[in-house]
């Protein structure tokens, strides 16, 4: 049964035993991420996440903090997202205290030693050039930069090399001090857990201080229709076109979100999709061809993914723009949205056979909404949609006039790139 509580100093805390398992995930997220930082810290939150395994008062270096983790052989990571940073540790269960003592020791304790953060920037300056180098990764950095012009939300996660050699301790301790404070951040334990668990996270997390954070920064408006798409390129002499087509959808907490992710699943959320099949099964076209959602507070976005043969770029772009135009106009049968609920509903009772991944549900959960739907509820949720549904969705998100692309190939114009994408 999930217990949900506040520590004293106001720390949100989920836990959440599961049976049948010997490992215990202690997850910790800050609402904290790229969107908010300013022009004094861009790439701010990133930094910090790094910063948080170089040593603190008590375990002074990497290796001493490191070390003990790995002696248990537990799974532990951090990761900084456009709204969210998060940290967590997997264990065996016996041994959560260590888990809640170092995390804390961590996050509470670091010593953001100048040395340290010298050396670190040079590492995520070596970070940055993996992702730009890289064109599966990096062609959605160019993509959400598209969709998300002039807008924090369209900044690259971990800066440039120039913002992070630029960034001063105190600017980065600063907006430490802002944003990781207890009425802004959660915890959750899941897996198994100890009878004492929330005594032992009042004396290590509950010793957090902060005042409450300022408002967030300005949302996101929808630029007007346009009759040309938005391009973003690398210009790159690859064979295989990384290509990525972003539609804007509405916000994480928008009764549509149900809707819109099935639509995504019966476009290309699998083997048996509609453009799998099209485009890479019935043509050979690609490898790699897929649709995807992701959400945050005001605006979403819905995006068509391919790695495509240069020489051949023209007719997977119609094909694609075909399926796309489809969808729009005619929507879907009884039978594909049947197929995509039951499919969205074993991927997510698979998933959630993990503490891992049930941590992520309840704290993503509470943090950017302040309460927990079940699995059931979200179950019922996916099964209320209809084919009427999903018709009017497909119609208001698949719109050319709002289409952005970020591309990874040999183009050095736009034009160069939209002349194989026939709207």
């Amino acid at each position: 049964m999930n217990e949900v509580t506040k520590l004293k100093n106001g720390t949100r805390v989920h836990v959440v035993p599961m049976l049948g398992t010997e490992a215990m995930t202690i997850l910790v997220l800050y609402k904290v991420g790229s969107r908010n930082e300013n022009t004094k810290v861009w790439g701010g939150s990133h930094f910090l996440e790094h910063l948080m395994f170089k040593g603190t008062k008590k375990r002074p270096s990497t290796l001493e903090l490191t070390q003990l983790i790995d002696q248990y052989g537990a799974e532990y990571n951090a990761y900084t997202g456009k709204d969210l940073t998060g940290y967590y540790i997997k264990i065996d269960g016996s041994k959560a205290g260590i888990a809640m003592d170092v995390l804390s020791d961590m996050l509470l304790n670091s010593l953001f030693d100048l040395k340290e953060m010298k050396k670190e920037r040079q590492v995520i300056i070596e970070e940055i050039k993996m992702y730009e180098e890289n064109p599966i990764m990096h062609v959605e950095d160019l993509l959400e930069d598209a969709m998300f012009q002039g807008h924090a939300l369209g900044k690259n996660i971990a800066g440039t090399a120039k913002t992070m050699l630029a960034m001063k301790r105190a600017d980065v301790m600063a907006y430490k001090e802002q944003y990781y404070v207890p009425s802004n951040t959660v915890i959750v334990l899941s897996g198994k857990i100890p009878a004492d668990a929330i005594e032992q996270l009042e004396k290590t997390f509950g010793k957090a201080k902060g005042k409450v954070i300022p408002a967030a920064g300005p949302a996101f408006a929808l630029a007007k229709p346009r009759a040309t798409p938005r391009v973003n390129r690398q210009v790159k002499p690859v064979e295989q076109i990384q290509l990525a087509f972003g539609f804007p959808t509405v916000g994480r907490g928008h009764a549509d979100q149900p809707a819109i992710r099935l639509l995504s699943s019966i476009l290309g959320g699998s083997m048996s999709s509609r453009l799998f099949i099209e485009v890479r099964e019935k043509r050979g076209l690609c490898y790699t061809v897929r649709s995807m959602v992701d959400a945050y507070d005001e605006v979403g976005t819905f995006v068509v993914r391919a790695g495509l043969d240069a020489k051949r770029i023209g007719l997977a772009c119609d094909v694609i723009i075909k399926e796309i135009k489809k969808m729009a106009a005619k929507g879907v049968t009884a039978d594909e949205l049947k197929k995509a609920k039951d499919h969205a509903e074993g991927v997510m009772k698979l998933a959630l056979e993990d503490s891992s991944a049930k941590a992520e549900f309840f704290a993503r959960q509470e943090l950017f909404f302040g309460n927990v739907k079940t699995l059931e509820q979200k179950i019922a949720e996916l099964r209320a949609v209809t084919v009427a549904d999903i018709a009017r969705v497909a119609k208001e998100i698949l719109v050319m006039s709002r289409l952005s692309i970020g591309v990874v190939g040999p183009f050095k114009t736009d034009a160069a790139v939209l002349q194989h994408i026939k709207i």
